[in-house]
């Protein structure tokens, strides 16, 4: 069982990643993993484990989180619920194929992979950089490709796909503010198909922490989900409120920071 410190932290974390959620559609998961990874390396697990065991924990969380916040943004009518369900089929077979990837990789691989995408998001953020309106939705099986590619990568890094399906949906001529409400729904299918990945593909894993569920650890996530899902809400209600220009600048700042942070422990 872990102490209560460790408790109080993925309480914290999960505020954190509740409001982010919300607010900026990115997906908690870009500060619930590296969070949990310093976490559990605290704790002392497994160095071979402690990857799958953040991004699985992570999506496990999101699943939770994605509800909540997808509730609010359907209140407000942001989610465009016939893009939601073209892009699942190709969501939980890529999220699902990329979580049994993932089990097979190493943890260096698995951070350094994260860090280049905490690299990425954080420019694009900071720089504001958006795809310009190219085209619209395309049909069935552009739909069945655009969700396979973004559910792999999520599975990978343990994020609801914010990153991916917000540029996306805005190259396809969805207002921003739209996307960014259907990316919160999309959150979901990924989620739930990245922690069944994770969690068949951990089951019978040698050196588990105990109270963990393939490659979720419970502890974690009952306390990074206990809290997100109550914050996620007010999130997105002041997204509507706040500059969110800015504060992704601010957070842009952030995330160099913990992508730096990572790399240097890699050395």
């Amino acid at each position: 069982m872990p102490s209560l410190s460790f408790l109080l932290a993925y309480l914290a974390f999960g505020a954190v990643a509740g409001i982010i959620a919300g607010l900026l559609g990115v997906g908690g998961g870009i500060v619930v993993v590296p969070a949990l990874f310093w976490f559990f390396t605290a704790q002392g697990f497994s160095q071979e484990l402690i990857m799958q065991m953040a991004l699985g924990t992570s999506l496990a969380a999101i699943m939770f989180t994605s509800i909540s916040s997808l509730r609010a943004h359907h209140r407000r009518g942001a989610v465009v619920w016939p893009i939601v369900k073209a892009i699942t089929p190709g969501i939980l077979v890529g999220t699902f194929l990329g979580s049994c990837v993932a089990a097979k990789l190493s943890t260096g691989f698995l951070k350094g992979f994260f860090v280049a995408f905490l690299y990425y998001v954080s420019i694009q953020m900071l720089l504001n950089i958006k795809p310009k309106a190219h085209r619209q939705i395309p049909g069935k099986f552009g739909m069945f490709g655009a969700g396979l590619a973004i559910g792999a990568v999520s599975s990978l890094v343990g994020i609801g796909g914010g990153t991916m399906s917000v540029p996306f949906m805005v190259w396809c001529n969805v207002a921003m503010h739209t996307a960014v409400g259907t990316s919160a729904a999309i959150g979901f299918p990924i989620a739930l198909a990245g922690t069944i990945g994770y969690i068949i593909n951990g089951l019978g894993a040698p050196n588990l922490p105990s109270l963990s569920f393939g490659y979720i650890y419970l502890p974690a996530l009952f306390g990074v989900a206990a809290v997100s899902v109550l914050t996620a809400p007010y999130g997105a209600k002041l997204a509507h409120k706040l500059p969110v220009a800015t504060l992704k600048r601010f957070f842009a700042v952030f995330l160099l920071a913990m992508a730096t942070r990572m790399l240097w422990s890699m050395f």
